[in-house]
């Protein structure tokens, strides 16, 4: 009689539970990039507003007024765009399956030429070959699918996730456009500006970071990039407020 015995595999998992469980790059990246997108747009764009109001008047509530129009502008645009053009991506997708479908129905030889060549660039030959491009073009469906990812690089956009992504853009958007504006709301406006600009460059760097370590690059590298770049981005709406800044009356 053994002295253990190991534990009986889970069987309320299967191995693509785990695999997702275990795999948090694989779990998150679906809205990762609309958080990004939403987040760091909104985040450098009301900075830039609001850093151009703050130059030109050096009056904190126009300054909040400001900041506050662009972020909701901001958030309501930014989803509007994300909803159009998950729609858009989905017409270009269902419009290139259609050209597919009777590319393979009206040209079949030439399409199995393409998948010969397709199989081939990726290392098989001979038999093997042969039995893949059989294999593949036997099924319309299987075929279809394996030209539009192989052949276009495209792949299916569910429209019913239109709604979702445009939603988590614009909250993306008007968080990272809220954090800007804190220090205006307890600090004097000069010190303001700078405190905000910091703190950017600081959201902005973690944001890289974080980035990188989810798909590839170096952490520090990719912070350091975003930083400079959101910041140096926002800048602008602060040389645009000192070149036409209000004079003040005597």
């Amino acid at each position: 009689m053994p002295l253990f015995k190991l534990a009986p595999h889970p069987t309320h998992h299967t191995e693509h539970d785990l695999h997702t469980h275990i795999d948090p790059h694989r779990r998150s990246a679906s809205g990762f990039s609309d958080i990004i997108l939403g987040g760091q747009d909104g985040l450098v764009n009301v900075l830039g507003v609001i850093l151009g109001v703050a130059a030109a008047t050096s009056d904190s509530h126009l300054v909040l007024v400001a900041g506050l129009a662009a972020t909701f502008a901001e958030s309501v645009s930014m989803g509007a765009v994300a909803y159009t053009s998950t729609l858009a991506d989905a017409d270009y997708y269902d419009s290139e399956l259609e050209r597919e479908m009777r590319h393979i129905d009206q040209a079949p030889k030439l399409e199995r030429q393409e998948v010969n060549q397709i199989y081939t660039q990726k290392g098989f030959q001979g038999v093997l070959l042969e039995h893949i491009v059989d294999t593949i073009t036997a099924n319309p469906d299987v075929w279809v699918a394996v030209m539009m990812s192989e052949e276009h690089q495209l792949a299916p956009v569910d429209r019913k996730q239109a709604w979702k992504i445009a939603l988590v853009v614009g909250l993306s958007a008007i968080v990272g456009s809220l954090i800007p504006l804190v220090p205006f709301i307890l600090l004097p406006v000069t010190t303001s500006m700078w405190v905000s600009v910091v703190i950017t460059a600081l959201v902005l760097f973690a944001v890289g970071g974080y980035k990188a370590r989810m798909t590839v690059g170096h952490p520090g590298r990719s912070g350091l990039e975003m930083a400079i770049i959101g910041t140096l981005s926002a800048l602008v709406g602060y040389a645009v407020g000192a070149l036409l800044k209000i004079p003040t009356t005597p």
